[in-house]
């Protein structure tokens, strides 16, 4: 933390400190002699700091509060909130009309733009585009309409890329030649993975084994609380295949739905995404080091539609790759939990091979959820593309296009995200330790996707 604290602390002086004065002499009589000195203009620069900070202060609880109120209307907005009891109590109780709730953020959004603008710092410029992703989030809840690239524009300060299909298609050639049959390829690929399913009574100790492993891999290169912990649940009839619900206070409820079978690769995959060192270890680091230590307000919630999403989904997909690099995930697989859940570890090369065939089509996601969303494209047609893309079946299919009607624009924050703090983590970092740091520095600085993309 002491690399971040350091660099912060630079940001800070740069944007607050100003012009440095003259000295004052016997030609410049009428100079302030405290302006003079280095401890005068340290002064100075904290009385300035100190003072946008509480600007700052004041704008951050009244985005709490703002977010709180939206969340009663739009029940997926508010993802973790560990703030004063009494002002969720107050969001629930009151419950404004949607209209009042949508005038209070265009109010806040203009002020926190003034303080941003009149003092400069990493703080308030995400602290702005949260603001503005709710009243973008509150348009939409009111009926607005935004073609998919202007919404993730607006929620997540990232727009992705156009797609070549054709470059899909050459993928699915890849996977049509691992996997040679008469069936249709999506079916061969799903028959194949359902062979490598846990059997429900080795849920739990597969899955157990897989996050202590992505907990003691996260462990070895970072100090998180004593307190930290998680539980573990199994649900059913659920949109998305896993969820960490962080309860504050340095705790997770961690979710995996079992609605279909759970292959064997997931378990690593979510062990590491929804825990060790996806979403569990960037809140716990949140609440840390920005609301405990910082007193940042603002980091109490955590509105789900946001640009905290681009580092929240990307760091988590990247952080497999993080804990287990080159071939050890798939070597632990088969060592480990392969004999764990009883299956036979001679499959794990080939499953290998074939999911990283696969991740070379994870964005053919985005590019269904626009065409399904911008409308041109019904339902059956997106859960068909997802079919032949996404190489499930059609019941999977189904549950994917539920999780674009329910999350929209929200898909980009895997695959677009991972790949934003991949090249982050690439250009910051030398060697696999100072990739540690590297990821942890992102986590614990306030960027959106645009800062990501822009920094050194």
């Amino acid at each position: 933390m002491k690399y971040f604290a350091a660099a912060f602390a630079c940001f800070l002086l740069a944007a607050c400190g100003g012009e440095t004065d003259v000295a004052p002499s016997a030609e410049n009589p009428d100079l302030d002699n405290s302006a003079a000195s280095p401890a005068g203009e340290a002064a100075d620069s904290a009385v300035e700091t100190k003072g946008a900070s509480v600007a700052l202060d004041d704008l951050a609880e009244a985005f709490v509060k703002l977010s709180l109120a939206i969340g009663v209307h739009d029940p997926a907005f508010v993802d973790a909130y560990h703030g004063p009891d009494e002002w969720a109590q107050a969001a629930a109780s009151e419950a404004r009309p949607l209209d009042e709730v949508a005038a209070d953020a265009q109010a806040l959004l203009i002020k926190v733009s003034r303080a941003n603008a009149d003092a400069p710092s990493l703080r308030g410029a995400m602290l702005e585009k949260l603001v503005r992703a709710s009243v973008a989030r509150i348009e939409i809840a009111l009926g607005q309409f935004y073609p998919f690239n202007e919404e993730t524009r607006l929620l997540y300060d990232a727009v992705a890329p156009q797609y070549d299909v054709d470059e899909f298609d050459a993928v699915l050639e890849e996977i049509d030649a691992l996997l040679p049959g008469d069936a249709p390829l999506h079916e061969r690929v799903d028959a194949f993975r359902n062979s490598l399913a846990i059997a429900e009574d080795k849920l739990l100790p597969v899955f157990n084994a897989a996050i202590a492993e992505c907990r003691k891999r996260t462990l070895a290169h970072y100090d998180l609380p004593d307190n930290e912990r998680f539980r573990l649940e199994f649900v059913t009839d659920k949109p998305w295949s896993g969820y960490n619900w962080y309860q504050g206070d340095f705790e997770s409820l961690i979710q995996v739905n079992t609605d279909f079978p759970i292959i064997i690769d997931r378990a690593v995959d979510l062990g590491c995404h929804e825990g060790y060192p996806g979403h569990h270890t960037w809140n716990v680091m949140l609440e840390r080091e920005f609301l405990n230590k910082n007193g940042w307000i603002e980091y109490s919630v955590y509105p789900l539609f946001s640009p905290l999403s681009v580092t929240a989904e990307g760091s988590a997909n990247y952080g497999i790759e993080l804990a287990f690099p080159h071939d050890e995930k798939i070597t632990f697989e088969r060592e480990v939990l392969f004999p764990l859940a009883g299956l036979n570890p001679e499959d794990a090369e080939k499953l290998d091979r074939l999911n990283k065939s696969r991740r070379k089509l994870s964005h053919s996601r985005n590019h269904i959820a626009r065409a399904y969303l911008d409308g041109d494209i019904d339902r059956d047609e997106a859960i068909a593309m997802l079919t032949t893309y996404g190489l499930q079946s059609r019941e999977r299919a189904e549950q994917g296009v539920r999780f674009i009607e329910t999350y929209r624009g929200y898909v980009i924050n895997y695959n677009l995200g991972r790949d934003l703090v991949e090249d982050y983590i690439n250009r910051i970092a030398v060697g696999r330790v100072d990739t540690w740091s590297a990821f942890q520095t992102l986590l614990t600085t306030p960027l959106a996707a645009s800062d990501i993309m822009a920094a050194p």
